[in-house]
């Protein structure tokens, strides 16, 4: 059993790309991509069968990784349904670390993050074969870390090098880049998606937490202060 003290990195999957063309789908726009094509060749068929055998749908309708520096795990859990329970599909080894025990607060500390992010873009060009950016700084990052330079570009990403990312070789991102693929095209996800944009784009703004409130039918609401 994993303990309070070791650091948890809940990645909820995702944010809305932004493309001139937005008639194609995200994954017709992926597809562009050399390397996103061979993830999806080599690796479509072996999630099917490991979302098949724990009964999840594929592809799933929302997927959540959650890290453990001190164990070197990244857990993919996935959920086909909207308040369905998440089921834990497969676990990866992460393969080098940077730093010590403890969340990143300043540029160049070399510190994995700890806390609840998002995977907000895709690198389908990326020096580390593909990669998944992780929203850091998040609101509670830019409070309690640096106010000068946080830092950030934050991966999760291929091959096996670290300076504060979280690397799973390249075998293991092209099945998580792949399926982040999948469920960032499913249109209910991205009305979703959408609508937690408003909220990012008000804090992006002035960089203060905006009110939030939450409507009748459970979305949110989002107003300045």
């Amino acid at each position: 059993m994993k303990t309070a003290t070791i650091g948890a990195l809940a990645l909820l999957l995702l944010a809305i790309p932004s493309s001139p063309d937005e008639k194609k789908s995200f994954r017709e726009l992926q597809w562009k991509y050399p390397r996103v094509r061979t993830a999806a060749k080599e690796k479509n068929e072996v999630l099917e069968k490991w979302f098949r055998e724990k009964g999840v749908a594929f592809p799933p309708r929302a997927i959540l990784l959650r890290a453990f520096e001190k164990e070197a795990l990244l857990e993919l859990w996935a959920t086909d349904a909207e308040k369905k329970d998440y089921i834990l599909v497969h676990e990866y080894r992460i393969c080098t670390s940077s730093g010590t025990l403890g969340p990143k607060r300043r540029f160049g500390d070399e510190q994995f993050p700890e806390g609840f992010y998002d995977l907000d873009w895709f690198n389908p060009q990326s020096n580390f074969y593909l990669s998944l950016h992780i929203n850091y700084p998040n609101a509670s990052d830019r409070i309690l870390g640096s106010h000068q330079n946080p830092g950030g570009d934050i991966f999760l990403d291929g091959i096996c090098a670290s300076i504060g990312c979280i690397p799973i070789t390249d075998n293991g991102i092209k099945e998580v880049y792949w399926l982040a693929v999948l469920v960032q095209n499913e249109p209910v996800l991205l009305g979703f998606w959408r609508h937690l944009k408003q909220g990012y784009d008000l804090f992006e703004k002035n960089h203060h937490l905006p009110r939030i409130g939450t409507r009748a039918d459970g979305t949110y609401v989002f107003s300045d202060l």
